[in-house]
């Protein structure tokens, strides 16, 4: 299985906007708050994998 890293760029309301870390994009991703850990804030680092999204230091 995959895993990507995430930096949460903004929150608005009940999405956040994700940025890739580890590839070169300028795109952001929208995913729903409720399938992020609830202490997010914006520069929380975020991995993904097997579906599911944890912080990392």
């Amino acid at each position: 299985m995959n895993t990507f890293e995430y930096v949460v760029v903004s929150i608005d309301g009940d999405y956040a906007n994700l940025k890739r870390l580890d590839a070169e994009s300028d795109e952001v991703k929208l995913v729903a708050r409720a399938l992020l850990p609830p202490e997010i804030r914006e520069g929380t680092k975020l991995k993904y994998e097997m579906m599911q999204y944890e912080i990392i230091a």
